[in-house]
């Protein structure tokens, strides 16, 4: 594995990684404004319900990584890739022909696990290629990228929508899927060599559990992750509900949902720039702090209240985005630093776990949304204090605890 710690960037590299995640983004977002129109075409009334078109979706990424991250392993990259890419596909007929919530929630779990082979593997292959504040760096740069798509997907979708119908936004998002594949193809060199590759048996999952869980480091920022994307989750399934059936803005919604994304993609760039200076632990306590003050100040203030005004709420989230802009990058990064000798199964059980963890999450505060944004709040300050919690508890330990050696990273 020809790991680099170099500050150079190849910005084809960082754009193809970033494509590769962002067939999720696209998967997600480009879809939220149609959930009504979907909600019509399956005799679905319920918002709440809908918001599981999001939600499973998440649940189905979960289970894949756990599948094709050892395989990976075993294989290489690129091959799963397009194994994962061919089930996307499959499962994107299905929910074009679904009648029912049940059948369009069944193809949503099935792009979820095969969109967990490029969302996941490109984790892995940055981590082939680059190590330390350098993968940080690589991450953050990548993530600027993965959160442009949710700015410009909802208004893609709003066009689509009204020049065609819902169906054909699943129909453009297998034509982006097919053009990535192709771009993989011609242009990224497979980063695993043959001699680091394993055996896919039960015996590579037992090995890569003990390894993980000999990693306190990873296992704490696996739990962060999850609590994190739980809280996007939430965000993510109800800001269709909130713009549009609480405060009656459905043309305006694919605008408000890419000026907030901004702020995200504003917030990780900066990350970028910021993480060799002063590394990725004091920008992730910076981030978690400010995404705790910011949440716990909106459920004070608008405690048992209706909706503030649309520019009070704006405010508030576009500054809760901009402490999680802090974050992705770099908790992603530090839980997969000390496993970098796993790295195909150690982002698939990273993958995995913290989805079981965001799942319940989302579905669980999601379901609380109905007349007010405040449960939304809720759910950011209580996964905020919960991630700051296990944050401050692994720093203290992991200073008492013998580091992983240089060896052992290289094997």
């Amino acid at each position: 594995m020809n790991e680099n710690n170099s500050n150079k960037i190849n910005i084809e590299f960082v754009a193809l990684m970033a494509s590769l995640m962002s067939i999720v983004a696209l998967s997600i977002d480009a879809l939220l404004p149609a959930l009504s129109d979907i909600g019509l075409a399956i005799s679905v009334k319920d918002s709440v319900s809908l918001q599981l078109l999001v939600s499973m979706i998440f649940l189905g990424l979960g289970i894949g990584q756990l599948l094709f991250g050892p395989l990976s392993d075993t294989f290489g990259r690129k091959p799963i890739i397009y194994i994962g890419l061919a089930i996307y596909s499959i499962a994107s007929i299905i929910c074009v022909m679904s009648s029912s919530l049940e059948m369009m929630i069944l193809g949503r779990v099935l792009q979820g696990i095969g969109l967990a082979a490029p969302y996941s593997i490109s984790v892995s292959i940055v981590r082939d290629s680059y190590k330390g504040d350098a993968l940080a760096k690589i991450m953050s740069f990548v993530m600027v990228i993965f959160i442009l798509v949710p700015v410009i997907a909802p208004a893609l979708g709003q066009v689509i929508l009204n020049v065609f119908d819902w169906k054909s936004i699943f129909y453009f998002q297998l034509i982006f899927g097919v053009i990535i594949s192709f771009w993989l193809w011609r242009r990224q060199p497979e980063t695993l060599k043959e001699e680091y590759r394993s055996s896919f048996n039960l015996k590579s999952y037992k090995y890569g559990l003990t390894e993980f869980f000999k990693q306190k480091s990873a296992i704490a920022y696996t739990i962060i992750t999850g609590y994190l994307s739980g809280a996007f989750m939430v965000y993510l399934g109800a800001a269709q509900h909130i713009f549009v059936n609480q405060y009656g803005l459905q043309k305006e919604f694919p605008y408000i949902f890419a000026g907030i994304a901004l702020t995200i993609g504003v917030a990780t760039f900066l990350n970028g720039m910021l993480v060799m200076r002063f590394g990725m632990r004091k920008l992730t306590f910076i981030g978690l702090t400010l995404f705790c003050v910011i949440s716990g100040s909106y459920v004070l203030l608008f405690l048992n209240s209706n909706n503030p005004s649309l520019y009070i709420l704006l405010f508030f989230i576009a500054f809760q985005f901009l402490a999680m802009g802090l974050l992705f990058g770099n908790v992603r990064a530090i839980s997969m630093e000390s496993i970098g000798h796993i790295a195909g199964i150690g982002a698939a059980i990273t993958g995995f776990l913290s989805t079981l963890i965001a799942v319940p999450i989302g579905v669980f505060v999601g379901s609380y949304i109905k007349t007010t944004s405040l449960p939304l709040f809720v759910g950011f300050a209580v996964c905020g204090i919960l991630s700051l919690l296990t944050f401050v508890f692994v720093e203290k330990t992991s200073r008492k605890q013998p580091q992983i050696s240089k060896e052992t990273l290289q094997n």
